[in-house]
């Protein structure tokens, strides 16, 4: 199986094999899942102090904070019929 990695912001990078979701932090069960994360020691925040604009959820019960958007980290994981990464 190939590693493929996907740029969550700031030179931040997460395996794109082991991400389950990518959502928007603005509903009550989101906040409730990161404050879960964060109380069992599983919450990644690569905001650099910026907003939140997507929750990046993992097949590990990992919870990872960016400060791009859900659609651009979505964007990042098309790829062509080559299995090569498609260039946005």
């Amino acid at each position: 199986m190939d590693i493929q990695l996907i740029n969550i912001g700031f030179g931040n990078i997460v395996s794109a094999n082991r991400v389950v979701a990518i959502v928007s932090p603005e509903s009550a069960p989101i906040k409730r899942i990161i404050i879960d994360a964060r109380e069992r020691g599983q919450l990644v925040d690569a905001t650099y102090g910026r907003r939140t604009r997507a929750v990046i959820v993992t097949d590990s019960s990992h919870v990872i904070l960016s400060a791009i958007q859900p659609e651009t980290v979505a964007n990042r994981f098309v790829f062509n019929k080559d299995g090569k990464e498609a260039h946005t």
